[in-house]
């Protein structure tokens, strides 16, 4: 499977691999400035030299601006990276649909097909960006952090790996309730895509028998929600009065 969406990256494999070089050099323009804001203190400000001041300024400003500079540009090139995957993906799955069987048809409804290629497609595409940025930057700038850490003082470092611990129990905790609750999600997006496009395509049918309380209803029992939290077509309804 990861073979298959790697092959989707297509002509976008530049933007791929010079993503995580820029995003490299942001986390280490980053990790540079408290170094020279160490400097500036010790070798400027407490020696009273004011030469060492101006110029351990200027190069902290100048890290600060290639840090940023850096991470516009990793974040440019990531997001034409997950579009591209994104777009090639779509593609592939429209040709892939087109050559099913009559019997791989009947497998699949309409709405199953439409929920690939448009929220399925949307996560991968989101999943595939923040791989590019956030599962290496971060990552990156722990290990470096807690690298420098040691290096000035390894017993108050202790102090920042117990936090590390911490967090990651909570982040654990978070992601094992988190999954559970995208996988109801995922299971509904199919019966709740049915849902609107049948009252889409058939809302002048729906009008005419004026079942509209009764659609309500059943999309209700589709997504989860209650007559209590009123459903987006229930606002259409009663805001734009179709007919």
């Amino acid at each position: 499977m990861i073979k298959i969406l790697l092959k989707q990256i297509g002509e976008y494999k530049r933007d791929t691999i010079i993503t995580p070089v820029f995003t490299v050099l942001e986390v280490v323009a980053e990790l540079l400035v408290p170094f020279v804001i160490a400097s500036l203190i010790d070798k400027g400000i407490e020696a009273g030299n004011l030469r060492n001041v101006y110029l351990y300024g200027a190069l902290m400003i100048v890290l600060a601006f290639f840090g940023l500079a850096f991470g516009i540009l990793a974040g440019r090139f990531a997001a034409s990276a997950s579009s591209g995957f994104a777009c090639n993906l779509r593609q592939s799955m429209f040709e892939n649909i087109q050559t099913f069987s009559f019997s791989n048809i009947d497998k699949f409804s309409t709405a199953g097909l439409v929920t690939r290629m448009t929220t399925d497609v949307t996560n991968l595409q989101m999943a595939f960006q923040m791989c590019l940025r956030i599962a290496l930057r971060a990552p990156l700038m722990l290990i470096c952090s807690m690298v420098m850490c040691l290096l000035i003082n390894a017993r108050l470092s202790m102090i920042f790996l117990a936090a590390i611990v911490v967090l990651a129990a909570a982040l654990a905790l978070i992601m094992s309730r988190a999954i559970k609750i995208f996988s109801k999600v995922f299971h509904r997006y199919d019966g709740l895509n049915a849902s609107v496009q049948e009252n889409t395509s058939a809302i002048r049918v729906v009008k005419a028998f004026v079942r509209e309380g009764y659609e309500n209803k059943n999309g209700a029992g589709i997504t989860g929600f209650t007559q209590a939290a009123p459903l987006p077509e229930q606002f259409i309804f009663r805001r734009r009065n179709l007919k």
